[in-house]
């Protein structure tokens, strides 16, 4: 019996002292992965921040094109910038080497220093101690700022009032006044339009308009064949709404005063509490077309949604305008286009609200 149980743990002796050698190999393993990727790493570094430098002697060139600098002024900033590349070289490769040297030196305990964290972000994959056997993503604080950026985007939003402008009628009659609305939602670019002066801009994009009426004395559309008109509802209607969803490209050209903000490697101009005025137009397409109706029948609360084009103007076409300080502007839109086509009587939709830029 004093035999076996010696087998037994001599068995169990030569196992553990398996896996303390298999647990030992996987560590120097994923050791050499690291220091692996961690020299493949050094060459993408410098080649990185020669990049860096590329792009910032471009700057100082079109400054000096510009007249902005002096040659001496130039080959002087030329220098520095080329001193701090090499500097930053330098010094990354020297944490890359430290974090190497560590590595060597020890089997586990320091798979977890974040020293180079600044230049790449490790992304662990099949375990914690992994996370430089996967991909690295870039860090954003080493990307290049561009010397002169002359467009920029912003997400744009509207909302107000809505009705039309009919002959002979007054605005309101027709439609309620309250009751009718717009909203307006798109992304817009907007591009400086002179080289040394941020006076004049052209704004451009897409937007989605959504035109809501909602006609006065419980009147509905109806449409037979070509002819749309307004008219009393058979029974008792608690609210009717008519929506046009349109898709168009607004254009406008905005004026406005700017305060030109400068670095050491770049400039932009900002409008941040600046007075501004866009005038311009749009064009698009009607992509939709609906009604919806809220009515009394025996007794019971009906809801009802129609789709269908009620022979609403395809193209879409007019003018807008806004005027405000920053990002909050008075917002206006007329359709030159008529709200239904081949009509006797023409009405244009026309909008009034506020304009929000969110850059």
């Amino acid at each position: 019996m004093n035999t076996i149980t010696k087998f037994v743990v001599l068995g169990m002796l030569c196992l553990h002292a398996g896996n303390l050698n298999a647990q030992d190999t996987d560590q120097k393993t994923n050791n050499s992965i690291k220091i692996e990727s961690l020299q493949d790493l050094k060459e993408t570094i410098k080649n990185e921040e020669r990049e860096l430098l590329k792009k910032e002697v471009e700057a100082i060139n079109l400054r000096l094109d510009q007249g902005e600098l002096t040659e001496a002024e130039a080959e002087n900033l030329k220098k520095e910038a080329a001193q701090k590349r090499a500097l930053n070289i330098e010094n990354r490769l020297a944490i890359l080497d430290n974090k190497i040297e560590l590595l060597k030196r020890n089997a586990e305990g320091y798979d977890r220093d974040d020293s180079d964290k600044g230049d790449y972000i490790g992304i662990s994959i099949g375990g914690e101690n992994e996370s430089f056997a996967g991909f690295r993503i870039k860090n954003q604080h080493n990307k290049y700022r561009k010397y002169d950026k002359r467009s920029s985007s912003e997400l744009v939003f509207a909302i107000g009032v809505n009705n039309t402008l009919i002959d002979g009628e007054s605005i309101g009659d027709s439609y309620k006044t309250l009751g009718s609305g717009f909203v307006e939602l798109g992304w817009a670019w907007k591009t400086r339009v002179f080289q040394n002066s941020n006076a004049f801009r052209l704004k451009y994009g897409f937007s989605f308009q959504w035109n809501k009426l909602s006609p006065q004395d419980d009147k509905y559309f109806v449409q037979n064949g070509d002819v749309t008109t307004l008219e009393d509802f058979p029974t008792d209607l608690i609210e009717s709404e008519f929506r046009v969803t349109n898709l168009v490209v607004p254009i406008h050209f905005e004026f406005g005063p700017s305060k030109k903000v400068e670095r050491d490697n770049y400039f932009r101009y900002s409008t941040h509490n600046k007075f501004k005025i866009g005038v311009g137009g749009y064009a698009g397409f009607n992509i939709g077309t609906q009604q919806k109706l809220r009515f009394k029948e025996d007794g019971d609360r009906v809801k009802q949604k129609i789709r269908r084009n009620y022979n609403t103007s395809d193209f879409i076409y007019g003018l807008s305008a806004y005027v405000g300080i920053d990002n909050v502007s008075l917002y206006a839109k007329y359709d030159l286009n008529s709200l239904f086509k081949d009509q006797a009587i023409d009405q244009n939709n026309i909008s009034l609200g506020l304009r929000f830029d969110l850059d």
